[in-house]
C-alpha cells in the first residue's frame, strides 16, 4: 500500500494490477484505475523484486529474455515506480549487445467503484473506455477518470483498453513511459505531509538497535502519509484513522494518535482539536458538549462501546498535555471553551453518581471509560487552574471520590491476587475477564514539573496488574493480546478478543515503565519491535495473538488497517518512553525519566519538538540521559 491521502494505491508483489480484490489506484475512496498490466514483446515480465521505497512509493523489478539464443540471462529489465499521487513510471533497461525493437502494451481498465462496494464484493463490471487526449478515459454516473501517457502512445485502442508503443533500445540503453492516473479535472495529489510546512517534525533515531532507527523513520513517513486537511479550514490538519478501510477522520483515534505524536510537535494536536471543536454538539440536552463518534466493537463479552464518550474525554486531556509540550498560550485559550464544555458534559452526565456509564440504556460502566474520565478530570482541572478558569476544585473532588470507589468496586478478588474488572453492570455485577483494555488504568497523564497524574489503582493493585500483563496469557511474545488465552471467547484473530493491538501494547509499555515495572515493559517492547521488523517497520493496527516461536513471524490480521494512525503513532510513544521525556513548556523545564535498564542499548532521538524548538536526547547503555539540543532557556528538571 502506497499512501499519500487522499491518494492510495494497492498492489501485489507481482506489480501487475489485475483488478482483483482491492488492487488499484484510489482517490478519496474511489478506485480510479483497477487494471494496469504491462506486456513487452507480447509477454509479461517475470517479477523478481517488489519493495516499498517510501510510505507513498513502491518499486517493482521484472525481467525478460527477448533475444533468441541469449541463454538464461535476461536482456531487458522492466522497472515500475508506483506512486500514490497517481503516477506510474515504467522504465525499460536493455542489457543486450544489440539494438532492440520492442512492442510495449499497457492494458488499462477501471470500474470506478467506491471502496465500500469493493470491500463487500460488489464493485460492478469494468466500464467501457474512450480515447481521450494521449490516453484513455472512463465515465459513469458517479465520476470520471483518465490515464494520460508521456510520451503519447503510437496506438490507443478503446475497445481493448490498450495503449501501445514501439520502443527502440540501443545496447545498454533505457527509455521511460509515464502514466498519470487522475479523476477527470483533478491534478496530482498534494500530500499534506510532503509539504515544506509539514506539521510533523522529521525526527530520527540512532543507536545500537537498528530496528528502532527503522521504526521511527517509517513512523514519521506513515504519519505524514495519513495527514488530511479539514476541507473547510485547510490550515487545520489531522490524521486519518487508517488505510484502506478508514481514510477519514475518526475522532477518538485522531485524538489518541495526536496525543502519542506530541513529541513530533503540537500542530497536529491543535489541528485535530480545532476540527473536532467545530463538531461539538450544542446544548441544551444530555449530549451537549460531546464530540460525536460511532459505536465501536468491544469484543465477545461487552456491547459496542461509545467512541463519542472516549473522544469527549480525550479532548481536554490532549489540550492539557499539548500545553505542556509547548502549544502556544493563544491557541490553548482559543480551544479552552470547547474543553470546558467537554468537562461540563462529564460532570453533568455523572451527576450525583460516581461512575460514567455508556449512554445506551442498561449499558455498563467500563473500566477504560473510568480511566479516561479520571484522566480528563485531573488534567482538565489542572488546565482550568492554569488558565484562570473556575471548576477545577469540583473536578478534583469527583476524581478523588472515583479513585476511592473504583478501588473497591472494580476489583475482582482472587487467590492469585485478583484483577480489575473490565466493566461493571448497573446492578453491580462485574465483568471479570482479563483483557487489554485495562492498560488504560496505567495511562494517567502528565501534570506540571514532570509529574504524572495519580491513577485509579493503588500501588499494590498496580503491581498485580503488571504481573498479569507480563504473564504468558497476555504477553504473546509479539505484544499484548487483547484477551487472555485462558478466557472464554479467546481467538488469536479476535478484533478485541485476542489479537495484538499495537496501541494498547504501547500504552502498556509506557504505563508499566512509568510505574517502575521495567521487566514486563521490556518484554512487551521487544516483542512489538520484533513484530515491526517482520512487517517492514510499518506496524498494522493489529495482528494475530498467536504465541511467538523460534523462527516464527507474526500473522497479519486480514481486516487490519496498515498504516493506521494509532498504531503508527504508537511507534513514537514506544521510542520516547525509552528516554522518558516529560516536558513542562509553560514552566520552562523538561524532565527525563529514561528506562534504567536500557533494553535497546544506547539510543538517541534527534529532531523532536519541545516548547516549539528542536529537541534531541541520548540515553547511554547505562540508562543515563543527556539532552543534546533544546530550546533556549529550557531547564532540565529533576
Amino acid at each position: 500500500m502506497c499512501v499519500a491521502l487522499p491518494g492510495l494505491v494497492i498492489s501485489t508483489e507481482q506489480a501487475q494490477l489485475t483488478g482483483q480484490g482491492l488492487e488499484g489506484y484510489y482517490r478519496a475512496g474511489r478506485r480510479i484505475l483497477s487494471r494496469c498490466q504491462v506486456r513487452v514483446a507480447g509477454r509479461e515480465p517475470l517479477a523478481v523484486q517488489a519493495r516499498m521505497t517510501a510510505a507513498d512509493q513502491s518499486r517493482f523489478v521484472g525481467t525478460l529474455c527477448v533475444s533468441p539464443g541469449a541463454g538464461p540471462d535476461p536482456d531487458v529489465v522492466v522497472e515500475r515506480i508506483r506512486h500514490a499521487d497517481g503516477t506510474e513510471r515504467i522504465t525499460l533497461h536493455s542489457t543486450a549487445q544489440r539494438p532492440l525493437r520492442l512492442p510495449v502494451e499497457v492494458a488499462l481498465g477501471t470500474d470506478l467503484a467506491d471502496l465500500g462496494a469493493i470491500a463487500s464484493g460488489t464493485p460492478g463490471p469494468e466500464l467501457p473506455a474512450s480515447v481521450h487526449d494521449s490516453g484513455l478515459r472512463w465515465s459513469c454516473a458517479s465520476g470520471t477518470s483518465s490515464v494520460t501517457a508521456d510520451p503519447p502512445p503510437a496506438d490507443a485502442l478503446a475497445s481493448a483498453g490498450l495503449l501501445r508503443w514501439d520502443i527502440e533500445l540501443p545496447p545498454g540503453g533505457s527509455t521511460t513511459l509515464e502514466l498519470r492516473i487522475r479523476p477527470d479535472g483533478a491534478g496530482p495529489v498534494r500530500a499534506v505531509g510532503r509539504a515544506a510546512t509539514s506539521p510533523l517534525a522529521a525526527a530520527r533515531a540512532t543507536g545500537d538497535h537498528p530496528g528502532a532507527q527503522a521504526l521511527l523513520r517509517t513512523t514519521v513517513e506513515d504519519l505524514q502519509a495519513l495527514l488530511l486537511r479539514d476541507p473547510a479550514h485547510p490550515s487545520d490538519m489531522y490524521l486519518a484513522a487508517g488505510v484502506p478501510w478508514r481514510c477519514g477522520l475518526a475522532p477518538a483515534e485522531a485524538l489518541a494518535a495526536a496525543r502519542m505524536a506530541l513529541p513530533l510537535g503540537t500542530r497536529i494536536a491543535a489541528g485535530t482539536l480545532r476540527a473536532l471543536a467545530r463538531t461539538q454538539l450544542p446544548g441544551p440536552g444530555v449530549r451537549s458538549g460531546m464530540i460525536p463518534g460511532p459505536l465501536r466493537d468491544a469484543g465477545p463479552r461487552l456491547p459496542p462501546a461509545c467512541s463519542a464518550t472516549e473522544a469527549t474525554l480525550l479532548f481536554p486531556a490532549l489540550l492539557a498535555e499539548a500545553r505542556r509540550w509547548g502549544l502556544p498560550a493563544q491557541e490553548v485559550e482559543e480551544l479552552l471553551s470547547a474543553a470546558e464544555r467537554c468537562l461540563t458534559w462529564l460532570r453533568t452526565t455523572v451527576g450525583d453518581g460516581i461512575y460514567l456509564y455508556d449512554p445506551q440504556t442498561g449499558a455498563p460502566a467500563r473500566c477504560e471509560t473510568q480511566a479516561h474520565a479520571h484522566r480528563a478530570a485531573v488534567l482538565g482541572a489542572d488546565l482550568l487552574d492554569a488558565c484562570g478558569r473556575p471548576g477545577g476544585d469540583g473536578l478534583r473532588q469527583w476524581a478523588r471520590a472515583l479513585r476511592h470507589a473504583f478501588r473497591q468496586d472494580f476489583w475482582v478478588e482472587h487467590p492469585d491476587g485478583g484483577r480489575p474488572a473490565v466493566a461493571r453492570a448497573p446492578d453491580g455485577r462485574l465483568v471479570a475477564h482479563l483483557g487489554a483494555s485495562v492498560v488504560h488504568l496505567l495511562d494517567t497523564g502528565l501534570l506540571g514539573g514532570g509529574e504524572l497524574a495519580p491513577g485509579l489503582l493503588d500501588k499494590v493493585r498496580t503491581e498485580q496488574l503488571a504481573r498479569l500483563l507480563g504473564a504468558p496469557a497476555m504477553d504473546s511474545g509479539w505484544g499484548l493480546r487483547g484477551l487472555g488465552v485462558k478466557e472464554a471467547g479467546y481467538s488469536p484473530f479476535g478484533h478485541r478478543g485476542g489479537a495484538v493491538r499495537v496501541q494498547e501494547t504501547a500504552i502498556a509499555v509506557a504505563g508499566l515503565t512509568a510505574a517502575g515495572y521495567e521487566k514486563e515493559a521490556t518484554s512487551l517492547l521487544r516483542g512489538v519491535l520484533a513484530a515491526a521488523d517482520a512487517f517492514g517497520h510499518r506496524l498494522p493496527e493489529m495482528y494475530a495473538g498467536e504465541q511467538r516461536t523460534d523462527g516464527g513471524a507474526p500473522v497479519p490480521h486480514p481486516a487490519a488497517c496498515r498504516p493506521a494512525a494509532t498504531a503508527t503513532a504508537a511507534g513514537v510513544l514506544l521510542l520516547t518512553t525509552l528516554v522518558g521525556i516529560r516536558p513542562d513548556a509553560p514552566a520552562g523545564t523538561v524532565t527525563l525519566r529514561p528506562v534504567r535498564s536500557a533494553p535497546l542499548g544506547e539510543i538517541g532521538l534527534t529532531g523532536l519538538r519541545v516548547a516549539g524548538a528542536p529537541f534531541s536526547v541520548r540515553v547511554s547503555r547505562l540508562g543515563l540521559a543527556m539532552v543534546e539540543e533544546a530550546a533556549a532557556g529550557l531547564q532540565l528538571g529533576v
